[in-house]
């Protein structure tokens, strides 16, 4: 396991964003509910590697999306629907579709599989940015553990407004362990629902980097060293960089 340590930046880094590092990789290295630790640290891996092929930059110019290949594993771990999902989310996220959603799942990868996928995406891409911006470089993968998946499928989980089903407020069971912070919660926050323990493990870490879901609605209230109307005009600028719909 990398250690987690930012002792060489020149920034004063808070112990819960320490903390928040070390426990999204651990979790990122152990089995999670349709994924074994190799090839969650595999996505990983991928995830990395997609920022830096230049066929990611073709693709984000290319008038069509997919007339780029830009799929090419790396470990020989994950299949060519994997690979597939990592590249056009981390290269073109703006002009994914939901036919192109269901294409992937047409080549074999399960709904599950893919919410999984997009949830570590998504933790990698704030840890290693995170990193970035504190002045240094990307933590060696952690070596992933041996165990099995889970498995856990959500009984409430139905297509809803999203491309994949999700499980909304009223339709989450306590089997499904804490999801929401509220029955109000938005659709933003359902979005990995369809796999609890890979949302759970989501929010965990993202919420110690912006702000707790209990005062996202909380605008007058700032728990952070930047005020709140400032931590959104970088996140809407962010936003348009990476080109988020939402």
């Amino acid at each position: 396991m990398s250690t987690v340590s930012f002792k060489n930046s020149a920034f004063e880094v808070r112990e819960d964003l320490v903390d928040a590092h070390k426990g999204a990789w651990e979790c990122i290295s152990t089995a999670g509910t349709w994924l074994t630790g190799e090839r969650r640290v595999a996505v990983a891996a991928e995830t990395r590697k997609a920022r830096e092929r230049v066929s990611c930059a073709e693709a984000r110019e290319a008038l069509s999306p997919g007339s780029v290949k830009i799929s090419n594993t790396t470990l020989g771990v994950l299949t060519d629907a994997e690979v597939e999902v990592i590249h056009r989310v981390v290269c073109d996220p703006g002009r994914l579709s939901e036919p192109w959603a269901q294409s992937i799942i047409g080549m074999g990868l399960s709904e599950g599989e893919y919410v999984e996928i997009i949830g570590l995406i998504s933790m990698v891409m704030i840890l290693d940015t995170c990193t970035l911006g504190l002045g240094l470089y990307d933590l060696d993968l952690p070596e992933p553990k041996i165990g099995v998946p889970t498995q856990y499928v959500p009984p409430g989980v139905k297509k809803n407004a999203a491309w994949l089903p999700t499980i909304e407020p009223g339709d989450a069971v306590e089997e499904d362990g804490p999801m929401y912070p509220s029955p109000k919660a938005g659709y933003i926050l359902r979005g990995l629902s369809a796999v609890p323990q890979t949302l759970r493990d989501y929010w965990a870490m993202a919420n110690i980097h912006y702000t707790p879901g209990q005062f996202v609605y909380q605008f007058n209230r700032s728990i952070r060293a930047i005020t709140r109307p400032q931590m959104e005009l970088i996140a809407a600028r962010v936003s348009a960089l990476h080109q988020c719909a939402y």
